[in-house]
């Protein structure tokens, strides 16, 4: 398995080297440091999909003595791994041009991360068409322009929910959110391979 998640890596290294630049263009157009995490850490996992998509690589994995389990496993883990990696190095990038972050903001980025990574994952293997991760990527850009606005409607409006929140202590809310998102990351790599077992390349 862990050769599958190094075979990303490996496949992507041209990509990787507009990494650091890429990096480099959010801190200098000053964006939030939230963000920037949850960006990052789209970059390898994402790739890996729409390369997969376009060479067609599924059928060439089945055929290695691997089982669909172990393939959609190393989709699941190598996210998690590749996100923690994003976060170091652009932590470091943070810290060496000074721009203040702090453990919310990692904590934010990496959590809508594996929310994001859960929700869209199963996708695409659901849907069959090419276009698949135009459609992710256009609906991320969507919900990162508007989903500040859409949570900052529901705070107004959903007051009984906003204010068992706020008794909440920090500890408990943090932890609540990181049970909460386990739970989610978990169903959604269930689901997924469920749908890749069923699944005729």
């Amino acid at each position: 398995m862990f050769n599958l998640i190094r075979r990303d890596v490996i496949l992507q290294k041209r990509m990787l080297l507009t990494y650091i630049p890429f990096i480099l263009f959010f801190i200098f157009m000053d964006k939030h440091p939230a963000l920037i995490f949850l960006v990052v850490s789209i970059f390898i996992p994402f790739n890996t999909y729409f390369y997969d998509e376009k060479a067609e690589t599924n059928i060439l994995l089945n055929s290695l003595p691997y089982t669909r389990k172990e393939i959609i496993a190393s989709r699941y883990l190598g996210a998690i791994i590749y996100m923690g990696l994003s976060v170091a190095i652009t932590s470091i990038a943070l810290f060496v041009f000074n721009k203040p972050f702090t453990v919310t903001d990692l904590a934010i980025g990496s959590g809508l991360f594996l929310l994001f990574a859960a929700v869209t994952f199963p996708l695409f293997y659901i849907f069959k068409s090419r276009h698949i991760s135009s459609v992710v990527m256009i609906s991320f850009l969507i919900l990162a322009a508007v989903g500040p606005h859409i949570v900052s409607f529901l705070a107004k409006h959903l007051t009984t929910i906003t204010d068992f929140i706020a008794r909440l202590s920090i500890p408990a809310l943090y932890t609540g959110a990181a049970v909460i998102i386990v739970i989610f990351y978990a169903a959604s790599w269930g689901v997924t391979t469920v749908i890749y077992q069923r699944k005729a390349f």
